[in-house]
């Protein structure tokens, strides 16, 4: 399934990245590179698709300078299944870790909620018909529903798929075919029927409480054997034997029917394709993005205790990157072809830390800018998610309207970059921690204030004046 990102040129995939982070243009190029020749294979013959690798990423960068953001964004653009971990969760496992495999198996599983949306949205228009005559039969129930058997017992049901039927159903069933027959009484149900269908087409009955059939979800019967993807759900043990428990609800139509159409629509779904789509599309498309792979190099020297522990994460991390299968509980699934892009700080580590078999897996090596007192600036007010906007949009919804001035936010980059340059540099976080601070007060005393407030660079720099001053003495302060 090809993905409406891989269609995009890698000039398109940079222009949307663009909107959310300021600079940063090589590592933007390069993931939009990688994705483009997910593309371009798509397109070879299989033979030719088979010996074709993805090249792995390492993006390297002080922190808060936008390597996380690139994947979320990534993710948020996509249609294809993409998964982010943290390389820290590895460690230790049996204590606090978790086990390499489970990265494969969140992608199989994002895989998997994905086809199955794209299956759905297929099938509504089929679920939507079925839907409006159950909503037609809530309304005014046909004969069928008032004259409705006697409740069967599952020994019944049992018996009867071995083909056996008592003499008393039998003698049910001959009966109701007889009623069957067509009435005057039927053919008037059948007008109003119709009337009603025409005025929910026509949206008049939205509003109208109606009670439906829903199925009931059974609860607790998950039994967790305590490791990754092995649950068990202890009514899949019998199976299909015993029929499904429906429970009676009470709603407005406009519910009634987002509840049936995904109830209806799900019956209508083939689970064994879709799993099997899934599972391909993890293989061909995924993506894993493994954020703070520094704090896993453990350098060339061999010690005890933690570097141990970090050098084992690698050496897991290593086949599934090289290329393995993992069992998953929609079947196996090759690595082969999924895209990792690995990220770090390397601000202690470098990427010559790692172990030589995983820095090979990772060709393509990006070096992420430190953010400049320009960049400040722009990530203030650039982005469609800018920061500015967001504080601004926040104070509204209380009736207060908050103006920054040109100088203002030229003042709160510079001090960002100060703080940034005289304490630890955590790039462009440090404009959150600056932005709270500036707005506690104005936040604090809303209910009393009723007028606009307009934030200059006289505000911002009286706000911050024992701020700076203070950390520049600690500096001189032994």
């Amino acid at each position: 399934m090809a993905s409406k990102l891989y269609s995009m040129t890698p000039k398109e995939i940079v222009g949307e990245l663009d909107k959310y982070i300021i600079g940063q243009d090589e590592a933007k190029k390069s993931v939009a590179l990688a994705l483009r020749n997910r593309y371009r294979r798509s397109l070879l013959s299989e033979e030719m698709r088979e010996e074709i690798t993805p090249k792995n990423i390492l993006m390297m960068g002080p922190t808060g300078c936008g390597k996380t953001e690139i994947a979320r964004r990534l993710a948020k653009l996509m249609d294809a299944p993409f998964v982010k971990v943290e390389a820290t969760k590895f460690t230790e496992v049996g204590y606090v870790g978790r086990d390499v495999d489970s990265m494969v198996r969140d992608l199989v599983e994002a895989s998997m909620r994905l086809t199955k949306q794209n299956k759905l949205e297929e099938k509504y228009y089929i679920a939507d018909k079925i839907v409006e005559e159950k909503i037609v039969e809530a309304i005014i129930p046909g004969k069928a529903k008032k004259k409705a058997g006697p409740a069967r017992s599952p020994f019944d049901f049992i018996m009867n798929s071995g083909g056996y039927t008592s003499q008393k159903q039998q003698y049910l069933e001959s009966q109701a075919a007889k009623e069957a027959e067509p009435t005057k009484e039927d053919m008037d149900v059948e007008m109003a029927r119709e009337q009603v269908r025409q005025q929910l087409r026509q949206g008049l009955l939205e509003e109208q409480y109606i009670e439906i059939e829903v199925v009931a979800a059974p609860k607790g019967n998950q039994l967790d054997m305590s490791n990754e993807g092995m649950s068990i759900a202890i009514g899949n043990i019998f199976g299909d034997m015993m029929p499904e428990k429906t429970k009676k609800k009470n709603c407005k139509v406009k519910e009634a029917r987002k509840i049936l159409r995904e109830q209806e629509a799900q019956k209508l779904l083939d689970m064994d394709q879709v799993s099997d789509e899934a599972v391909m599309n993890a293989e061909q498309n995924g993506i894993i993005f493994i954020d703070e792979i520094d704090k896993i190099a453990s350098g060339s020297r061999m010690t005890s205790g933690a570097d141990v522990s970090r050098e084992g994460v690698q050496r897991d991390i290593l086949p599934i990157v090289e290329g393995s299968v993992v069992n998953t509980k929609y079947g196996p699934v090759k690595t082969d072809h999924i895209l990792f892009i690995g990220a770090g700080a390397f601000h202690v580590a470098k990427p010559t830390d790692l172990i030589p078999e995983l820095q090979g897996r990772f060709p393509i090596r990006v070096t992420l800018d430190s953010l400049s007192k320009e960049d400040f600036v722009e990530i203030l007010t650039k982005p469609e998610n800018a920061l500015i906007k967001q504080h601004k949009a926040l104070l509204e919804t209380e009736g207060i309207g908050v103006e920054f001035t040109e100088g203002a936010i030229d003042q709160i980059a510079t001090i960002s970059f100060m703080m940034n340059e005289q304490t630890e540099n955590i790039g462009a976080r440090r404009l959150h921690t600056v932005l709270e601070k500036l707005l506690e007060d104005i936040s604090f005393n809303i209910p009393e204030m009723t007028e606009n407030v307009v934030i200059d660079e006289e505000y911002v720099k009286e706000k911050f004046e024992e701020t700076i001053q203070a950390e520049d003495l600690d500096r001189y302060i032994l």
